[in-house]
Order: structure tokens, then sequence, then C-alpha cells
């Protein structure tokens, strides 16, 4: 059973302009003890899609009627989108569902040690006391890496260094030992030993407590160490979505095989770059028809300017939005 379910998510954000479409018709779910990959350039609407599942996108966003967001509890199911005030709000915001962000200097308040902030979060969606909340803090500081965790639990975030407030927001998530949690980003700021104990930890912490990741990246090495499952996201929409080791060794969509190309090959390391040709179009000025089609190498002619691709199963799982590929993966 999926704890998380995706439907028809559909996100306008209203402005002087008019409304400009971030998310358009995005599907997805999440099991216990799975990780979803969400993978794409910036300016996809990768975070915004996360945001959405805790609410936390601005006051001019718009969110069409069929857009669904379903949360599978123990006791019972979620309507994220119908919750409306503050209190009704706690339980995706810190409690069932706990979000690492991608900029953790703008995560903490600045005039509070990390240790209160931690302990507070704990108090509020669980019942333990302030002692044990912070034993438990400590532990977690411990646990992602952060050396004299005691002496850190009482500092100020900009007393941290970059690596230690990412890892101190990452033991904050986690210590409350949500049902869902949503990572962007989370290990941009870290070397690469500390950013395989993170990964380390957070494939620990699945199957000690059975929770659903939605892990947001631009590196497709760490969604290919971490993910079961990967959606690739080009402006709004999924393209391409399947088992992360499908997707990645036999990619259909063009914007996948970009992505993959644009990767520095060990192999041959005098070989220049291959990128994406073509500049990813201003949200005011959406392309018709299939978003991609502007700097798509495989665009069919008074077709994909003018209609949008559904997703066609080419394996197992595995779906494509594009007119190019058949029902078996290959270009048509």
């Amino acid at each position: 059973m999926s704890l998380l379910k995706v439907d028809n998510l559909n996100l306008q954000f209203r402005t002087d302009e008019g409304l400009i479409t971030a998310v358009e018709n995005v599907s997805f779910e999440i099991g216990a003890g799975e990780v979803l990959g969400l993978v794409g350039g910036s300016g996809s609407g990768k975070s915004v899609t996360a945001k959405s599942l805790m609410q936390l996108n601005p006051s001019n966003s718009v969110y069409s009627p069929e857009s669904s967001i379903k949360l599978e509890l123990e006791e019972g199911g979620v309507d994220v989108l119908s919750l409306k005030n503050p209190r009704e709000l706690v339980i995706v915001r810190g409690g069932a569902v706990s979000m690492i962000f991608q900029e953790p200097m703008a995560s903490f308040a600045p005039a509070l040690t990390i240790g209160y902030q931690m302990v507070e979060q704990l108090l509020i969606h669980t019942s333990m006391s302030k002692r044990a909340a912070a034993s438990l803090s400590v532990e977690m500081l411990e646990r992602v890496g952060i050396s004299d965790a005691g002496k850190r639990f009482h500092q100020y975030a900009f007393e941290l260094s970059g690596g230690m407030r990412q890892r101190a927001m990452i033991a904050m998530a986690l210590s409350t030992k949500p049902k869902v949690l949503i990572a962007d980003e989370p290990t941009t700021a870290l070397d690469v030993t500390i950013q395989a104990q993170v990964l380390d930890l957070m494939k620990d912490l699945v199957k000690e407590f059975g929770m659903a990741i939605l892990f947001i990246t631009h590196d497709l090495g760490v969604i290919a160490q971490v993910a079961d499952r990967v959606a690739v996201m080009y402006l709004g929409r999924i393209v391409e979505s399947g088992p992360v080791r499908e997707v990645l060794h036999s990619p259909s969509h063009p914007y996948t095989k970009g992505l993959l190309n644009a990767l520095p090959k060990l192999d041959a390391l005098d070989e220049p770059l291959t990128p994406i040709p073509g500049d990813i179009p201003s949200p005011l000025e959406r392309p018709p028809g299939c978003v991609f089609h502007t700097r798509c190498p495989e665009v069919l002619a008074d077709r994909c300017d003018s209609s949008i691709p559904q997703r066609t199963n080419v394996g197992k799982d595995h779906s494509v939005s594009c007119f190019a590929v058949d029902s078996t993966g290959k270009t048509a």
C-alpha cells in the first residue's frame, strides 16, 4: 500500500503577469520503505512539487480542483490539500511528513540554538519529555557525523560550517521518525565521505522505520545509489518514470538521454561535455504541446508542438511521455 499518493497535481502561481504554471498533471506514489528519486534541471518544478506535500508554497499558489495529495497513516487517510489551519497542518509539517531543505542557513532561526530548535519540534510532535528529546537530538547529531555533538547542540547555526548546518538539518528532520521524508538536495554541501555516511543513514532508517523518501537531486549518481524508482521532470511535467536502474541504463525520453549524455565520462576525460541544446523556456512563455519540443533532437513536425503526449508503458512500471517513442521504448 502507498504511504503517499499524488494524482493530477496542477499548480499555478498568481502574479502581476497572470497565472504561471509551475507543475502540470504530476502523478506519483511512494510506498513504505521505498525511495523515489525526483530528477530534473533547475526550474523543472521539483521543489515546488515537494513543498506542495506540506502546503509550504506561498499564498499566491493556485491548485486545480482535480489535484489530489493523499497520505495513508495508521489512524486513517489524510487529504493534504484539504488541510486549512495550522493545527490541522501539524500532521504534514514535521509530524508524519518531514523535509530536509536545500538551504540550511535559511531553515534555522539564527537567535535560537540548534538544540533548542530540535527539542522544540520533538515536544510538538511527540510525547517525549524535554530531557529525552535533548538526548535523542544529540544522538541524531552524532548519527549524521557531527563530532562533539553535545557541544554543537548548544551552538547557533552561524557557528557551524555549511556542511555541519546541512547535517544538523538532516538530523532534525530525521529525529521525529516521519512516515514520509522529503529530501531536497540533502547532500549538496557535503564532501563525498560525509555524503556517503548520510546516504547510508537514510537507507538504514528506511529499513528500520519503513519510511518513504522523496529524494530530490541533480546528481544522477546519488539517485543510482539511493533510489528504488526515479521520476524525471522537465518544466513542471514528469516525462519519464520507472525503476531506477532501468531508466538510467535504458532511457527512453530524449530529455533523460540528454541528462545522461551530459555527464562526464571517466573513460574519456578529454572528450568535451555534451550539453542539451537550447535554453529552458521562460514559464511566462510555456511552449504548447510537449514542453520539451523546443530543445528535442527527435521532435516530430506538426505533432510535438501542438499535442501533449500521454504516458506510454515501455516496460514493467516504466513509462514515458513522448510521441517519438513506441511501446518497446525505442524511437518510433
